[in-house]
């Protein structure tokens, strides 16, 4: 009898295991959606003062079906150390890792007192990365796009890998040499897409875009198995032009400008360059793409839903957009200050967008987010497990609460709430040199150039108050509680983090004292 009953309970066992696994609901697919160089004004989503000049509509049709971040920020102000935080979930300071000269030697000009810290060549292989944690779980992973973290995608992870450029080269006349439909690389599609016009009322062409055509092939060919796509376009980084001649056409018409344009530089004021309006629309045609085919396709894993109710998109940029290159005006990120490889507020803070399953259509969060907390929250949507160790090393948050509307603060693992972001930037100009802190309505900067704070309030009692930067509060014995207590905590995750900064410059021209003392030491064999 005993025997007999051991039999039936394996067979309930069996049967129950059987059950669940046939009932459960399939892992989500994600995909990170990811544009270079894309400022938080850049998007018709967090417009402040004036609306935004470039149209992207297919951004806010995904910020309707899912949730915009308000204040959602980059883990730096440039490209390299963003792409390794997102993908390692570790803050850059934390892996080496913070900013793109990856592997080079800046000697320094002698007029600088201070000279960056030298990077690795390339991100540390003996770090988990996401694609690594989604594969071993069962995901099917695909990169296509950019990386700019060394050695190529497949080293971390990744099955799938396209490091295609699209069409996002240099061209020999910008002003003219446009795609055409029987381009050997770059045909125009014969499908016609938005904008619409009164002389294109049927929408226009788009150029063949191979970091687009190459993400769609991955979804494809995932066929039954889970997905994760690293989907990292090229543009809207420098070179700032377009082979989509009807798109460029339709900018010079609306900001009331000749086409063809003039030959040289686009030195116009706010947004109005044409060349940089047709890069931020050929993006949101991308991501419009993507979507469609989201829309459109049956989940073969779920009978009877579309691939867009098992998907969650995570939109973003690297780092905030840059206003000038040279004489060129590209955008504006005002009211924000600075933009690209500053830690200002135009540097680091992004548009963020994140839809899917469970998350309530149209809402928006206006608490601080990072992209750090994509790693551990995508864990959490997908049931992916990791080792304790490896877990331990993540340095974001998971949000999945606030996703799904059940929380309105992003909570750690002990039920605390996020009090501060903070960032470590010891590169470029000697203005640039900064680590800075968010807390509350608070920032604060620790300049290595002076070694010394700068504080502003850029919020008051939840409202915007000085996005500019512009009123130092450091030296003001009102605030000054709040220099040292946020000083203190910069400091404390500096050094928790083995965060490296700048080096005195040894060919300093003007150094009063040497960059090192030498002192004497005895060896005593005898010890």
């Amino acid at each position: 009898m005993k025997f007999k009953h051991l039999i039936l309970c394996l067979c309930g066992l069996w049967l129950a295991l059987l059950t669940t696994k046939l009932t459960a609901a399939p892992r989500p697919n994600i995909i990170i959606f990811y544009v270079d160089d894309l400022g938080w004004q850049d998007v018709q989503l967090n417009d402040v003062d004036d609306p935004c000049a470039f149209e992207t509509p297919n951004i806010v049709k995904l910020a309707e079906s899912g949730m915009n971040f308000t204040q959602g920020y980059s883990a730096a102000p440039t490209c390299s150390p963003s792409r390794a935080g997102i993908i390692t979930g570790q803050h850059p300071a934390k892996i080496g890792l913070t900013h793109v000269s990856l592997g080079a030697l800046t000697s320094g000009k002698k007029s600088d007192p201070l000279l960056e810290p030298y990077l690795q060549g390339h991100l540390d292989l003996n770090i988990l990365t996401l694609a690594d944690a989604l594969k071993a779980n069962g995901y099917r992973t695909g990169h296509s796009g950019k990386w700019h973290v060394g050695l190529n995608a497949a080293s971390y992870g990744f099955d799938v890998v396209n490091q295609d450029r699209g069409p996002h080269r240099g061209m020999g006349d910008r002003t003219k040499d446009f795609a055409t439909a029987n381009d050997k690389q770059y045909p125009l599609s014969k499908e016609k897409y938005p904008p619409f016009s009164d002389k294109k009322p049927e929408g226009i062409s788009y150029p063949y875009d191979e970091v687009t055509e190459s993400a769609l092939k991955f979804i494809d060919e995932s066929g039954e198995q889970p997905f994760f796509l690293n989907l990292c376009h090229w543009m809207v980084h420098w070179p700032v032009l377009t082979r989509n001649g009807e798109l460029l056409e339709y900018y010079c018409d609306k900001f009331g400008q000749p086409f063809p344009p003039k030959p040289g530089d686009m030195t116009l004021p706010g947004q109005q360059n044409p060349y940089f309006a047709a890069m931020v629309t050929t993006v949101d045609w991308s991501l419009g793409r993507i979507v469609d085919y989201l829309e459109k396709t049956d989940d073969p894993r779920n009978p009877g839903k579309k691939l867009i109710e098992t998907t969650y998109i995570f939109f973003s940029s690297d780092n905030g957009g840059v206003e000038t290159h040279g004489k060129e005006i590209i955008s504006d990120n005002a009211p924000l200050k600075y933009g690209k490889k500053h830690s200002e507020e135009g540097g680091v803070r992004v548009p963020m967008v994140i839809a899917g399953p469970g998350i309530p259509q149209g809402s928006q969060f206006d608490g601080l987010i990072n992209q750090l907390d994509y790693f551990p929250t995508i864990l959490n949507l997908t049931d992916a497990k990791i080792a304790a160790k490896d877990a331990k090393e993540l340095s974001g948050l998971d949000i999945t609460p606030v996703l799904q509307g059940k929380s309105k603060q992003v909570l750690d693992a002990s039920g605390k709430a996020r009090d501060y972001l903070f960032w470590h930037f010891p590169h470029n100009s000697m203005r640039s040199m900064k680590s800075a802190i968010r807390s509350g309505d608070y920032k604060l900067y620790k300049r290595y150039f002076t070694n010394d704070y700068e504080l502003y309030q850029l919020e008051k009692n939840g409202q915007r108050n000085d996005y500019e930067e512009m009123n130092d509060l450091a030296q003001n014995p009102e605030y000054r509680s709040v220099v040292e207590r946020l000083g203190a905590i910069l400091e404390a995750e500096l050094a928790a983090n083995h965060a490296e900064g700048p080096y005195l410059n040894p060919d300093y021209t003007d150094k009063k004292t040497p960059s090192a003392d030498l002192g004497d030491s005895k060896f005593d064999r005898g010890s």
